[in-house]
């Protein structure tokens, strides 16, 4: 049985062996060397600090993935949109992990007050993430083409955005 559940200091070790997995097999992030375990704890306490969520996906007491949401960009009046990131553990991809995921960040993202909750969904040829995110109500909103070089070829990104709650229906304050 798959659990979704806040992340905790515990859960560092699986998240870095995931990320880094992706940093260098996959074009999902365009970093090129995996961070540490520090550097991750370090993202993660920072996510933390702005009540925003971190969650792992564990089947059988062992992480199978992660996902947070950080904000969109720095700038005040940006505060309520989010960024969310979704990375599968590569032995648990087409398994469900991401879709528990993603959707346990939807409704976490909205009760810490999110309003448009993005996707910037790195390589245009990331298809898993792309149909995960449409499957989950979010709509295209561009694609940067060529914006990163990584194992040897130029990546694109795809832009999606999903309204939380009363989205941009009504006044946040």
């Amino acid at each position: 049985m798959l659990f979704v559940r806040p992340s905790g200091d515990g859960d560092l070790d699986a998240i870095t062996a995931i990320y880094a997995h992706h940093v260098l097999h996959g074009t999902g992030t365009f970093e090129l060397d995996p961070p540490s375990r520090a550097d991750m704890a370090a993202r993660r306490a920072e996510v933390l600090s702005r009540q925003l969520p971190w969650l792992v996906a564990e089947r059988g007491g062992q992480v199978q993935g992660f996902a947070y949401a950080n904000w969109f960009k720095p700038r005040p009046a940006y505060r309520f949109s989010a960024e969310d990131s979704v990375y599968v553990a590569d032995t648990a991809r087409g398994t469900g992990v991401g879709r528990a995921l993603l959707t346990a960040l939807i409704e976490r993202a909205e009760a810490a007050g999110v309003r448009q909750l993005m996707a910037v969904v790195g390589d245009s040829a990331n298809l898993g993430s792309i149909r995960l995110h449409e499957s989950l109500g979010f709509e295209h909103t561009g694609r940067m083409r060529s914006v990163g070089w990584k194992h040897g070829a130029w990546r694109d990104i795809v832009l999606m955005q999903r309204p939380l709650g009363s989205g941009d229906s009504q006044s946040p304050e």
